[in-house]
């Protein structure tokens, strides 16, 4: 796991195009009422705070949806990371790593890499939450 560093940073930072794009035009944006699982987890050096929502029917996330405060790759990370559990088994879905999230996004700055490990254990938590429950 990326070692946690300040959201703060003010740094010289590049983007890929694809963080740029879901930062502005994020995917999955929302509360899923009645959720099947919810997970929330936040940073206390940088302050984001991610919530994620998850429908499951037959062993499958059929709907995720998130709400995240936070920087332009703690937006981004967490509208990749719901593109790629959509459709997916709950086994598929704990495989995701940090890694497979940053490569999808074309890179993320060292700085920023912590916000999709963040997303992988938003992930988790509402996974788990609704295991918990059924």
């Amino acid at each position: 796991m990326p070692k946690e560093k300040s959201c703060k940073s003010y740094d010289k930072i590049q983007y890929s195009k694809k963080v740029i794009n879901l930062f502005l035009h994020p995917k999955n944006v929302g509360e899923i009422k009645n959720a099947s699982g919810v997970g929330e987890v936040g940073n206390p050096i940088c302050g984001d705070v991610m919530r994620i929502y998850i429908k499951v029917s037959d062993d499958k996330i059929v709907d995720i949806k998130f709400k995240t405060f936070g920087c332009a790759s703690a937006i981004s990370t967490s509208s990749m990371m719901t593109k790629m559990v959509k459709g997916k088994t709950l086994a598929e879905a704990k495989k995701l790593t940090f890694n497979d999230i940053t490569k999808k996004l074309g890179g993320l700055p060292d700085s920023k890499l912590h916000c999709s490990a963040l997303t992988i254990a938003g992930l988790k938590k509402a996974i788990e939450n609704y295991e918990e429950k059924n």
